[in-house]
């Protein structure tokens, strides 16, 4: 039988943020063929030092236009289902507006997530960052959501940018970006870039120590 340096997900959602980055993981994901998991580029952390790893609860968005008979469909209904140790993941519209603000990040906190990854922005950034709770998006927008956007579905698959995300898949982000891995790689995944970590520090003291490039590749495979 196969073991891990983890037997729950608290303990690998810590040792993701303790060990890993998601250029390690990215690279091992191309490794096993899964060459499209990262989300656009422009999503990132509304700090830099913000860390997100947890389980997907994808939530698919959708434009309106104008006021609606259920103002925001169902973003409460979405927020109120969040679990301990899940990402709120929002995907889909045209992006005419924010997507996420002050309430949204008390109400998904309090509730035990781990943090958003927001395909468009957000706003109210003030209130978002006093709260020290991960939030990644494309950035600040003031425009409100409320006659623009609307919660279609939740807990559903959704797309972004070609990326599926299933629920309960692996969501990873840091300052490099965010990437998404799904749960049938996710322990060989985790395992094989665990080695290339520890594998890259001792070819980085190699280097250190005058090894060349070139003779540290040759010797380590790991660049």
């Amino acid at each position: 039988m196969h073991t891990t340096e983890w037997t729950t997900d608290t303990e690998l959602f810590a040792l993701l943020g303790r060990e890993l980055n998601t250029p390690l993981v990215g690279d091992i994901l191309d490794a096993l063929g899964r060459y499209h998991q990262f989300l656009p580029a422009p999503v990132q952390p509304m700090r830099e030092s913000m860390v997100v790893a947890g389980r997907a609860m994808p939530v698919l968005m959708i434009d309106v236009h104008g006021p609606q008979k259920r103002p925001f469909g169902l973003l409460t209904q979405a927020l109120d289902d969040l679990r301990p140790g899940e990402v709120y993941i929002a995907g889909g519209g045209g992006m005419r507006c924010a997507y996420w603000g002050e309430l949204l990040t008390a109400t998904a906190r309090t509730r035990g997530a781990v943090g958003a990854v927001i395909d468009g922005y957000h706003r109210d950034t003030p209130k978002v960052l006093e709260q020290n709770w991960p939030v990644f998006s494309r950035g600040r927008y003031a425009q409100d959501s409320a006659v623009r956007t609307q919660v279609a579905d939740f807990r559903c698959p959704i797309e972004i940018n070609g990326v599926w995300i299933e629920p309960g898949d692996l969501v990873f982000g840091d300052l490099d970006g965010v990437v998404i891995v799904p749960r049938a790689v996710e322990t060989e995944v985790v395992q094989r870039a665990l080695e290339k970590a520890r594998g890259e520090r001792v070819v980085r003291k190699a280097i250190e120590d005058g090894m060349s490039a070139t003779a540290a590749f040759q010797k380590f495979g790991i660049l």
